[in-house]
């Protein structure tokens, strides 16, 4: 072999080698996947929700996925998958992804975002806020959901309309334990709450605001403030109720 046909054969050898680098390094980039694909993914599961359409929960689920729903049900895949069911009829409603961020790693990509509901009931329109947490995988090539859980955002129930005729039953000082107390003031048309025992609330005054002529909130404050009446029909205690239970303070002035 003369020097021009060595030249020629390691040239193409070298040309060879260069095409199946450049294979591999192509499929790598394919495997990949990008915060605007998982958006995408994560949208047309939104999407399928109304319709009720199984078939991307199926995709992009991993049959091992754990998935916590804002109810606090944790549920398997059989189980998410049963639970994807049409809108009844009369009930319409959209789902929207914003706000997502993406943390990508290798064979791991966790997307979190914010998702905004509107649901309409026999015209009647409602919405809502969660946040959900997914985290993806690549195995085999193929990327989906291991993981996911989602809390809906607190929101403050809608002002009604305060008796302040009763306000004079609810005015007074009520006792959790010796040194912790509130006192219950009105100033107007206007309820509000003073706590006194608390290094951070010392003496903080917060607006009680209506949810019914007896039924109270502050804002941004989950749970309720209510008035328990006794047998005689006096206001003996301030009931704090967080998540359906109760911290009982006393009437003690």
């Amino acid at each position: 072999m003369n020097c021009l046909s060595l030249a020629a054969a390691l040239l193409g050898s070298v040309i060879l080698f260069s095409v199946n680098v450049a294979g591999i390094v192509a499929t790598a980039a394919d495997d990949a996947i990008a915060q605007d694909e998982l958006v995408r993914r994560t949208q047309e599961l939104c999407d399928a929700v109304v319709p009720g359409n199984k078939e991307p929960w199926e995709k992009y689920f991993a049959k091992d996925a754990i998935y916590s729903d804002e109810k606090g049900r944790t549920l398997d895949k059989a189980a998410l998958i049963a639970d994807i069911t049409p809108l009844p009829e009369g009930y319409s409603g959209t789902i929207k992804i914003v706000n997502p961020k993406s943390r990508i790693s290798g064979d791991t990509a966790i997307l979190s975002y914010d998702l905004n509901e509107t649901e309409t009931i026999f015209g009647q329109n409602l919405s809502a806020r969660y946040h959900v947490t997914d985290t993806w995988l690549r195995r085999n090539g193929e990327w989906q959901i291991i993981a996911s859980q989602a809390h809906r955002y607190y929101e403050d129930p809608a002002t009604g309309n305060a008796d302040p005729k009763k306000f004079a039953d609810y005015i007074g000082t009520y006792e959790l334990a010796p040194g912790q107390t509130r006192t219950v003031l009105a100033e107007g048309n206007n309820l509000f709450v003073e706590r006194k025992g608390k290094k951070e609330q010392l003496n903080k005054k917060e607006q009680l605001f209506p949810e019914t002529s007896e039924l109270f909130f502050r804002k941004g404050v989950e749970g309720r403030i209510l008035f328990r009446r006794n047998d005689h029909g006096k206001i003996d205690a301030l009931i704090d109720r967080r998540n359906n239970e109760d911290v009982i303070w006393r009437k003690v002035g």
